[in-house]
């Protein structure tokens, strides 16, 4: 005897199949597109914190609710001054100094200094020998304009970032080369927030303590 609820169980499931694969890949491409999506590092920029082909995961939303804050790793859509290949590079780098911040270099133990307070970074790149890359390679006292992030990368001799940009400004006043070195809160693509490949690397992405003791800018 032919059990008539099997059959139709069976043929309810493959009728149904493309309409669930269907929205399967839906929710993945709105996953990708609003929520979540995965980036590779390729470059030395962000190392050790980030090595060469390790995969990332990136909070899309974040930001949709509040601005990046100092000492996230974020991903951003570089300047086009930035970019050195395919139009629409996406970077990654550390958030140092956000809208307001009077960030300078060096205090005597050559720490940054933002808004008055030293900051001690334990992520800057390191060499096999020990050798610690300095916080900048230039002397520099800027202020974030408003709307604007200044971003670094850990490894400060191998990171095309705000201060080499500022270093390389060719515009006459201050505003033109803070325009030329910042990045506007805009352009953030997304908060990375763990390392998830190689599995040997996995970690969470997190802000270092030292950045709870930063004080906020004047007048915010």
């Amino acid at each position: 005897m032919i059990d008539e609820q099997t059959e139709k169980r069976r043929g309810s499931f493959w009728r149904e199949l493309p309409i669930l694969l269907g929205v399967a890949i839906l929710v993945a491409v709105l996953v990708r597109a609003f929520v979540l999506q995965t980036f590779y590092i390729p470059s030395p920029s962000m190392e050790h914190t980030l090595n060469v082909w390790d995969r990332v995961l990136v909070n899309k939303l974040v930001y949709d609710f509040r601005d990046p804050k100092r000492g996230e790793i974020i991903v951003f859509k570089a300047p086009k001054e930035w970019q050195s290949g395919a139009e629409g590079e996406d970077f990654i780098k550390r958030v140092i100094g956000t809208a307001g911040d009077h960030v300078v270099c060096c205090d005597p133990q050559n720490r940054l200094i933002i808004n008055g307070h030293s900051l001690d970074e334990p992520y800057i790149y390191t060499d096999a020998d020990g050798t610690r890359n300095q916080v900048a390679d230039e002397k520099f006292d800027i202020t974030v304009p408003a709307g604007r992030i200044w971003v670094m990368g850990d490894h400060r001799e191998a990171s095309g970032d705000s201060l080499e940009h500022y270093e390389q400004s060719t515009a006459a006043d201050e505003a033109g080369k803070m325009a030329d070195s910042t990045i506007t809160v805009d352009s953030v693509v997304g908060r990375a927030f763990t390392i998830f490949w190689p599995a040997g690397r996995a970690t969470w992405l997190t802000v270092p303590d030292t950045y709870d003791d930063i004080p906020d800018a004047a007048g915010r």
